[in-house]
């Protein structure tokens, strides 16, 4: 197998801004980088290395804090690393929060239109699509409402529909299942362990190591923003588990 995504030495920095600026001060920044002050920078990321297989499931486990997040808006192309090198070699459907891509004034049904075409189809495609989304989605009247409107739950139906019809080479999420119910949790679960057995690649943050350990090949466990350990998921998750009871943090189930 290949690696279809490939993270090369990736750190990330971030600045640190421990006094207020005037907003003459931010307006000369902008206009004329060369004026920014050389503040204290905190480092999210420190030479992050890991390389996923086309077809593999590898989760991305870490307490708060260590970097995650950071590390999939850099591989879906939203942030740019301080340094280090990013490579993916196929169509992402990136799920990072809640909402991300999704105009708040427009329905969910022009969202729709919307996402899919920053993915490249055409609107003749996306209106082939359209009525396998919405039925995924279990929104029924409300399609045709607001997103601004719409709970955080039917925020994860809308984004994850539109991301399984389409059908990409990767999917990137962010722990975004955790929010909705268990029917739909569920439903998400068994499409994407059907995409996996046709060769779909899966690259997830969650904290629920029992669902580390059930569902995925690999994993790669972010401490102190670099990789602590990678390998085989029983196996750092069990690692996951000794640095929590080292810090006497009880896991998620």
């Amino acid at each position: 197998m290949s690696s279809i995504i490939a993270c090369d030495g990736v750190s990330k920095a971030f600045p640190l801004h421990r006094h207020r600026r005037l907003l003459k001060d931010r307006v000369l920044a902008a206009l004329r980088p060369q004026l920014r002050p050389s503040g204290e920078v905190y480092w999210v990321l420190r030479e992050v290395t890991l390389a996923v297989e086309a077809g593999e499931a590898l989760a991305i486990i870490g307490p708060n804090g260590a970097g995650k997040t950071t590390l999939f808006r850099i591989i879906s192309g939203i942030l740019q690393p301080t340094s280090g090198r990013v490579h993916v070699g196929g169509r992402l459907a990136p799920l990072l929060a809640l909402g991300v891509g999704f105009h708040e004034e427009l329905t969910g049904r022009e969202n729709i239109y919307l996402c899919a075409s920053l993915f490249g189809f055409t609107t003749r495609e996306i209106r082939t699509l359209e009525p396998a989304i919405i039925e995924f989605s279990e929104l029924g009247r409300f399609i045709d409402e607001a997103t601004k409107t719409y709970s955080s739950g039917m925020q994860v139906r809308l984004g994850f529909a539109i991301a399984a019809q389409l059908s990409p080479d990767i999917f990137l999420m962010d722990e975004v299942l955790a929010v909705g119910d268990e029917h739909f949790q569920q439903k998400c679960l068994a499409h994407l362990d059907r995409q996996r057995q046709r060769g779909r690649t899966l690259l997830i943050a969650t904290h629920s190591l029992t669902f580390v350990e059930e569902m995925f090949d690999r994993a790669a466990l972010l401490f102190g923003g670099g990789v602590a350990a990678i390998g085989p998921a029983k196996e750092v998750t069990a690692r996951y588990r000794e640095i929590l009871a080292q810090t006497g943090t009880r896991p998620s189930p």
